[in-house]
């Protein structure tokens, strides 16, 4: 079973995140208590309270203080069985880990996710990050120092208004560290956020989708060799869309979403799954906590059908190195899949996207660059 806590409080607002957050720190130590006390109201929701893997997102959780820190793993302990080799995921800025801190956070976690995203200075101060990129660099090495083998860099591509080379430069720079997994999102506009705003006042051009499949084709052909003739693998496996890892480091807390194994979120804007529905907590600090308080999860609840099913599996499934299973789609679906969706199918083979390898749907590298078209194709309605 996996855990995520959302730990909802940042420095500063990015210009491209719209993910739930706030910049005013007055009510973490409340937030805290209530993330605690809804472990206590929601511990029944997983089918067993053994934990594989606990990943602490945000936000930003490495603003967390010693004592917010123990607080959390004792109420996780005092609820559920955490597994002598669980995967004990922290998601960090640079500017907080120093040597310090990353001793404290040694005694929790044993796995780092970084938010990097860039290593270029001026990228980093135009995205309103509040690390610079000697931090970012530093940061490595201090993790190392302090123990953290495990760990994981995010970077963003397809950034507009900038020079090509210094996506090359930041991949090079990742090899250089040689940082096990890696996580490389494209940048993406939502509308409420600065970019977004900018972007709607004509201040910022749309996202270059050529640009961004250049990018990717690069990110690709440095990491793993494939994809160009003469390129040396730099040693990673590209398991999903967005992931690369050195063998045996994937991120097990991320692959069992991609799984669709069993999860619960705690804390504001969470999601939860347990195979036949989704949760969903609010996104509100205030009213979160009010409920908490109440004795009450204020949460929305979606029953998935046999199609949500479906459809999620090859959304997620497709993703992955591992694709999906046609035996296993027929399952959910309850009828033969491959039969079902043959016209689709043949169209997607000849268009050199997808390929079935024995019982196993999966894309190529170029049907990488059409995920979600490809798994949209193939949904059942």
């Amino acid at each position: 079973m996996h855990l995520y806590l959302h730990i909802p409080f940042c420095k500063q607002a990015c210009h491209y995140c719209d993910f739930h957050f706030s910049t005013s720190m007055g009510q973490k130590s409340a937030l805290v208590d209530a993330l605690c006390t809804e472990m206590k109201l929601q511990k029944a929701y997983l089918p067993t309270p053994e934990l594989q893997t606990i990943y602490l997102g945000g936000g930003t959780p490495s603003l967390l203080t010693e004592r917010e820190l123990e607080q959390l793993f004792t109420a996780i302990h005092t609820q559920f069985t955490v597994d002598s080799t669980a995967e004990i995921t922290l998601e960090a800025n640079p500017d907080d880990l120093t040597a310090d801190k990353l001793r404290l956070l040694r005694r929790y976690v044993n796995r780092l996710s970084i938010g990097i995203q860039t290593f270029d200075e001026a990228t980093l101060r135009w995205m309103n990050r509040a690390h610079t990129a000697t931090e970012a660099e530093a940061c490595v090495g201090l993790a190392r120092e302090a123990g953290f083998e495990n760990m994981s860099v995010d970077l963003i591509y397809g950034l507009p208004n900038r020079d090509a080379s210094r996506w090359h430069y930041d991949l090079e720079k990742i090899i250089a560290l040689n940082v096990p997994h890696l996580s490389a999102y494209a940048l993406t506009i939502e509308p409420d956020t600065a970019f977004g705003r900018w972007q709607q006042k004509g201040k910022l051009p749309p996202v270059d989708e050529e640009l961004a499949a250049g990018q990717f084709e690069e990110l690709t052909r440095l990491l793993t060799g494939t994809g160009g003739a003469g390129k040396a693998s730099s040693g990673y496996e590209h398991y999903e869309i967005s992931n690369f890892a050195r063998p045996g480091q994937y991120a097990r807390h991320n692959t069992a979403y991609w799984q669709r194994k069993p999860y619960l979120g705690i804390g504001p804007s969470a999601h939860s799954y347990n195979g036949h529905s989704r949760q969903y907590n609010i996104a509100n600090n205030t009213r979160y906590i009010a409920a908490i308080r109440q004795g009450r999860v204020p949460a929305e609840m979606e029953v998935l059908t046999t199609a949500d099913q479906v459809n999620e599996y090859l959304l997620t499934g497709l993703r992955t190195q591992w694709g999906c299973s046609l035996a296993e789609l027929t399952t959910l679906l309850g009828a033969d899949f491959a039969r079902q969706q043959e016209s689709d199918l043949a169209t997607l083979y000849a268009s050199g996207w997808l390929v079935c390898d024995g019982d196993q749907l999966r894309l190529t590298n170029a049907g990488k660059l059409f995920a979600d078209r490809v798994a949209a194709t193939l949904f059942v309605g």
